[in-house]
């Protein structure tokens, strides 16, 4: 049940990360999630979307560099200790994290969504299943 992310290379100069948006705001690409990171000369945008083929191929027709990799996105109770206690299980079950980032599943169901980026998605992601964890697909995003 792992989901695409899609890797966006951008250069650092201003308007390239308006451009990006722009070009998925005028596809009606949904963005779900999206993280930057950066280096003087370069950053890099991961973005969760509803449709990652279309939004792919968009984004190369706009001459953007893209990769995509599998991630985990986990639901987290939104309230205090929420993140804690999922890293306790991911520490428990030796799941290496690499990085995170943050998205709202919804102010109704008073609940968050992390994506991660760990060593070996395919095996972390039985081990969290197993422990209670809801793990989200793709079809789970593209509904949001």
């Amino acid at each position: 049940m792992s989901l695409k992310q899609i890797s966006v290379f951008l250069v650092n100069k201003p308007g390239t990360l308006k451009n990006m948006t722009g070009v998925l705001a005028a596809n009606k690409v949904d963005m779900r999630a999206i993280s930057l990171a950066e280096t003087k000369e370069f950053g890099i945008a991961r973005i969760i979307v509803d449709n990652v083929i279309e939004a792919v191929d968009i984004l190369k027709e706009a001459d953007f560099v893209t990769s995509v990799n599998s991630v985990l996105a986990v639901e987290v109770p939104d309230e205090p200790g929420g993140l804690n206690n999922l890293l306790e299980i991911f520490a428990a079950e030796d799941v290496n994290i690499e990085y995170m980032y943050s998205f709202i599943i919804g102010r109704e169901n008073a609940s968050a969504g992390m994506i991660f980026r760990v060593g070996d998605t395919s095996s972390a992601e039985p081990k969290l299943t197993a422990r209670g964890l809801k793990v989200l697909s793709q079809e789970d995003i593209a509904e949001l």
